[in-house]
């Protein structure tokens, strides 16, 4: 099998290799819109082994959310056409599979946790019945069966009274519930991959807690493969084991999680991790990073980061940097570590 030269630098793996869950090489993505082509995704790769959490972080607009669409091969087309790259689930490139192949995929073996559970949720259908639709459509258990699964379902993810509530509505239910039913709906047919796609927004601090820990609980119990959206390098803090950051359609560094909070090896990294409000700086202000992230359909030339960087120079402006692996003074390369900078090495030492 033969990997892109970006897909290399990620650290991205064999299909073959043991506990390889998916594989995603040089992945491209663009939206084909009267005013232009938004290039949403250029040239995207990562890899996720069974029992292990990928966080991908960025800011909206970065592709983060694109990307897990055509993974999940739920992509709107039109606007948006997969134009290039390879998406390997367990061995197989489901960018090649046929439409009924990659439905039977989806549900199984991989399943998506939504940002928005009202939203994603059917408004005219109990929770229940939305259950029990996954056992009688996959597994083809008859309605009784299938409800029955339903109550345990959602006993697992915690839902009070889950006998009695079985029957109610979308709208019944507080944002954190709702949010442990999308979980309880994901988790139905033990899926070998879950992509949670922003799955603690608008929910108060308490009840993220509480969401994050019952996917970590879920994911230890099924060894499953996690990959988490989100734009919030708090969240991911105690659960990831690495990251990916995007921006503007590209990984720009990748890490071991803690690492990455340790010494980040690019700008727009360092960036972020600055915006995180801290007990020691109480009562100053916030940072946050200048300028706005780019137009899809004119990226700027070089590195799409140059307009807001601080350590911008004329090679940043004319060159676009490929995914160099990290390495210390000594030229040991650090594992899974890469960074799309071209003065990384004085980003990582700036302390």
């Amino acid at each position: 099998m033969t990997t892109s030269p970006e897909a290399t630098s990620t650290g991205a793996t064999s299909a073959e290799g043991p506990g390889l869950l998916l594989d995603v090489q040089d992945l491209r993505v663009e939206f084909r819109t009267r005013d232009g082509v938004a290039q949403a995704v250029n040239g995207v790769s990562y890899s996720v082994d069974a029992g292990e959490t990928l966080a991908v972080l960025g800011e909206s607009g970065s592709g983060k959310s694109v990307t897990a669409q055509a993974v999940m091969g739920i992509l709107d087309s039109p606007p948006g056409f997969v134009t290039g790259g390879r998406v390997l689930f367990q061995g197989r490139d489901l960018l090649r599979a046929s439409a009924d192949e990659r439905r039977k995929v989806r549900g199984a073996k991989m399943a998506m946790i939504f940002q928005d559970a009202l939203s994603a949720l059917n408004p005219v259908m109990s929770v229940g019945a939305q259950l029990a639709e996954m056992f009688q459509v996959h597994r083809g258990l008859g309605r009784k069966e299938s409800r029955m699964k339903a109550v345990e379902l959602m006993d697992r993810v915690r839902i009070p009274a889950a006998k009695e509530r079985v029957g109610d509505y979308p709208h019944q239910f507080s944002g954190g519930m709702r949010q442990r039913i999308m979980i309880a709906m994901a988790m139905a047919l033990e899926p070998d991959l879950i992509i949670a796609d922003e799955p603690t927004t608008a929910l108060d601090v308490t009840v993220q807690a509480q969401v994050m820990d019952l996917l970590a609980e879920l994911q230890r119990e099924f060894n499953m493969g996690l990959i988490l959206i989100t734009h919030d390098l708090g969240v991911v803090a105690d659960v990831a084991d690495k990251i990916a950051v995007m921006y503007a359609g590209r990984i720009v560094e990748t890490a071991p999680v803690h690492e990455l909070y340790k010494r980040p090896a690019h700008p727009y990294t360092r960036g972020l991790l600055d915006s995180i409000p801290r007990v020691d700086l109480k009562g100053q202000d916030l940072y946050a990073i200048k300028g706005l992230p780019p137009n899809l359909m004119a990226i700027p030339p070089g590195c799409p980061f140059n307009p807001r960087c601080p350590r911008a120079q004329d090679v940043c402006r004319t060159d676009r940097p490929p995914l160099y692996p990290v390495t210390e003074d000594d030229g040991t390369e650090l594992p899974g570590r890469t960074s799309a900078c071209h003065f990384w090495k004085d980003e990582l030492h700036a302390g």
